[in-house]
C-alpha cells in the first residue's frame, strides 16, 4: 500500500513539473487574423481577445472571448509570445 502511494505522489509531482515546464518553439506564430467582436453580452464583460497556441507541430488560434472579471475593476492583461534564446515561449494572460 505504502508503494502504491508513493507512486501515485511521484505521478502527481510530476505531472505538476511538466504543467508548470515552458514549451519552446523554434519560430514566432504568424499574425494574427482578423476577428469581429460579437456584441457584449452583458454589463460588466471584458473582451479578451484570441491567441495562438502551439499544439505539438504548429500554431493554433483560439478565439477571443467575453468573459465577467473575478474581481470589480480588474482589466484582462493579454498573454503573448516571447522571443527566448532558442525560439518563442508562451506568456500567459491574467486578470490585473
Amino acid at each position: 500500500m505504502k508503494r502504491l502511494i508513493s507512486i501515485g505522489l511521484f505521478a502527481l509531482a510530476l505531472a505538476a513539473g511538466e504543467a508548470n515546464a515552458a514549451v519552446v518553439v523554434r519560430f514566432g506564430p504568424p499574425p494574427p487574423p482578423r476577428q469581429m467582436m460579437i456584441t457584449r453580452p452583458g454589463p460588466g464583460y471584458v473582451w479578451v481577445p484570441g491567441s495562438y497556441r502551439w499544439t505539438r507541430s504548429r500554431y493554433v488560434w483560439s478565439r477571443g472571448v467575453w468573459a465577467i472579471p473575478p474581481r470589480h475593476r480588474t482589466a484582462w492583461v493579454p498573454g503573448y509570445w516571447a522571443a527566448r534564446r532558442g525560439g518563442y515561449v508562451w506568456i500567459a494572460g491574467y486578470w490585473r
